[in-house]
């Protein structure tokens, strides 16, 4: 190769950088090491991580669940790991048809007619409703829920800023930690309102009740799920009167991986099909009638003109739109039920185990799923650092990250991963704790 190039050596190729920042001697790198010893390594390094095999009890958009063995078994393969979009339909037959067993299972899901192939996550998801809420009515405010994950509200707001949209407000009922709905603020002027349920503090939103009122006032219901677990135990938000319906689907096989790779759900009525972002997997006929799977409808920017475009979109997180698929395919309906119910019975217990302890109390009266807020007696992240040095134990998600004037509080999420000794752990920890300074 050098003689083809007419040089005498490999360095000659480096004769462009200046001398003086050349690196002169061999890089300082350990020896090789086998298999084996490489694997010894890792594991001696692990075991420093003290919050690896410690309980947790996070949430707040991320969430430990468990995910069968086949989800990594299966994603790894090789036609799958390295598949790229669908551009061909004759030779993306199995990415096809994948995504098209994912857009139905996310419609069973969130009880519609439509999903898309999936989202970045479940905020770009939300901020693709707010903009798709406006083309669709014509409008140019959305209220907002202030129980929305804050993070989420970012990430709306950014891509609002410039596209001539207002995003309103609804406040949180201080009793009861639902959403507040004034009839008054429904004018015409609103494309939608936006409400998550379960909401960022855990509690059930009542998504009948604000169907109607949005409804009567022309504007579209957008439902945020980020804990797409509760799905399987909550009525669905299609059922309920919900126009779009977004979530996150990390909690089915996805791990909380150091903030990713995620999976968003947007879901919607048929008659908005033709304004969902992303793209569409269908099926189509041969001359023979052999069934196969097309992209129905691809309307982002790479495939259409701009000005028509719904989105850009560039992605379909199709590998962990595979996860999701497997994951929700290997349990079941029955299946993706008893994770719910472990997760909403497990909750209970904590709840009542936590209110039990002296000066603690639980500030809201909605019914929850997995999540709830914990009033302590002091300061929440103070506590919490206590009870991970004495108990171990990841306590929760202080308040005061996202609200500095709630330094008391804090959010707890159990799933069916805590065990009732975790549970008790963190009980112990909190009660320990809660005088400390």
């Amino acid at each position: 190769m050098l003689r083809g190039l007419g040089l005498g050596s490999a360095e000659e190729l480096f004769d462009s950088i200046p001398s003086d920042v050349l690196l002169k001697r061999p890089l300082r790198t350990p020896a090789a090491l086998s298999e084996v010893e490489l694997l010894e390594l890792f594991e001696s390094m692990a075991a420093e991580n003290a919050a690896a095999r410690r309980p947790s009890f996070l949430g707040a958009g991320a969430y430990s669940h468990y995910a069968p063995t086949i989800v990594d078994s299966l994603i790894q393969r090789s036609e799958f790991f390295t598949a790229y979009t669908p551009y061909q339909p004759e030779i993306s037959q199995g990415t096809l048809q994948a995504i098209f067993e994912f857009q139905t299972l996310v419609c069973q899901l969130a009880g519609m007619d439509v999903a898309n192939a999936s989202m970045y996550d479940g905020s770009t998801a939300m901020a693709e409703a707010v903009l798709m809420a406006e083309r669709v009515t014509r409008r140019s405010r959305v209220l907002v829920s202030a129980a929305v994950h804050p993070e989420y509200l970012q990430v709306a707001e950014t891509y609002v800023a410039h596209a001539g949209i207002e995003l309103g407000r609804l406040e949180v009922e201080e009793s009861s930690g639902r959403t507040a709905l004034d009839a008054s603020q429904l004018d015409q002027t609103v494309a939608a309102v936006v409400v998550q349920s379960p909401n960022f503090y855990g509690c059930v939103e009542d998504l009948k009740a604000f169907a109607d009122e949005v409804h009567a006032a022309g504007a579209l219901l957008v439902v945020v799920v980020t804990e797409a677990a509760s799905l399987g135990l909550l009525r669905s938000p299609g059922a309920c009167g919900a126009d779009i319906v977004v979530a996150e689907g990390q909690s089915f096989g996805v791990p909380a991986s150091f903030g990713g790779p995620y999976v968003g759900l947007f879901a919607t009525r048929e008659k908005y099909a033709r304004q969902i972002p992303g793209r569409l997997a269908g099926v189509a006929y041969d001359k023979q009638g052999r069934r196969g799977f097309v992209l129905t409808l691809a309307t982002r920017e790479q495939h259409i003109r701009r000005e028509k475009a719904t989105s850009n979109i560039c992605t379909n997180e199709g590998l962990i739109a595979l996860a999701a698929t497997i994951y929700m395919t290997t349990l079941g309906r029955r299946g993706l039920q008893e994770v719910a119910e472990q997760c909403a019975q497990k909750a209970a217990y904590a709840r009542r185990q936590i209110a039990g302890i002296e000066g603690f109390s639980l500030p809201y009266s909605a019914p929850v799923f997995n999540e709830f807020v914990v009033r302590a007696p002091g300061d929440a992240a103070a506590l919490l650092r206590r009870v991970a040095e004495s108990h171990n134990v990841t306590g929760g998600l202080a308040l005061s990250r996202y609200s500095p004037d709630r330094p008391n509080d804090f959010l707890v999420c159990v799933t069916e991963t805590n065990k009732r000794a975790d549970i008790d752990a963190l009980v112990a920890g909190l009660g320990a704790n809660a005088g400390g300074q």
